[in-house]
């Protein structure tokens, strides 16, 4: 790992952990602004190009997803990403384990480590590295989804902007969907500027109501590209079976 990719781990220790986990537990996202430097954004977009860096090319409009285009990267990750990754579960797992415990206080608790985690999604066949890179251009857009890959998911993940708004592309915000029973869907646009990142619930959290903690459902997605090119980074914190 070189200065750069250290010097944006100890970065991570300069926010609000508590308070960015508060509001992460109150309404299902939270922002990291300026996680990352403009010139780690342009390192971690040009890579797209690098097809040593992936294991798999996904073609949205194939699949119905939307349309645009997504990378997954391949072990091992670049060292920024897995520097990523193994940092920001460590300070996610006890907000992820408060919410194991209202909602499923028989499972397993979420290990310290993201190494342990791993070790976990391995022994139950999910094997595959679920970081990926995301390019869009204009008139693209991702429909609406969770980002699951099998049955052992940690409930929270990273979405990191690697272009800038209003200069590199127009449109393309990131929308956040909550499902309350018997309740329409909210929605949220996350305002998000280069090299900032939103902290997600990958497709439920608690809710306290009169009878105890309830789940609220979340997708996210991102709006059609009005114009340009749009680059993101998704820290997915489990491996795909």
């Amino acid at each position: 790992m070189n200065f750069e990719d250290k010097a944006a781990i100890r970065h991570l220790a300069h926010y609000d952990w508590p308070g960015i986990c508060a509001q992460v537990d109150s309404q299902g996202w939270g922002l990291l602004p300026g996680l990352l430097d403009a010139g780690q954004c342009a390192q971690l977009a040009g890579m797209y190009d690098e097809a040593a860096h992936f294991r798999s090319r996904i073609t949205m409009q194939r699949h119905a997803f939307g349309r645009g285009e997504y990378q997954y990267f391949a072990y091992p990750l670049p060292a920024l990403v897995q520097a990523m990754r193994d940092a920001l579960y460590a300070r996610l797992q006890p907000l992820a384990e408060r919410w194991r415990q209202l909602l499923q206080p028989e499972a397993s608790p979420w290990p310290a480590s993201h190494e342990a985690f791993i070790d976990q999604c391995h022994a139950a066949g999910q094997v595959r590295p679920t970081p990926l890179l995301l390019r869009y251009g204009t008139g693209d857009y991702n429909c609406l989804h969770q980002d699951l890959y099998g049955e052992l998911v940690f409930p929270l993940q990273v979405i990191v902007l690697l272009s800038q708004p209003g200069q590199d592309f127009e449109g393309g915000e990131l929308a956040l969907t909550e499902q309350r029973p018997r309740m329409q869907s909210r929605v949220q646009v996350l305002p998000l500027r280069r090299g900032d990142a939103a902290i997600i619930a990958v497709r439920e959290r608690p809710v306290q109501g009169a009878r105890g903690s309830y789940r609220v459902q979340h997708r996210h997605g991102v709006s059609t590209i009005l114009r340009g090119a749009r680059h993101t980074l998704g820290v997915v914190f489990h491996d795909a079976e």
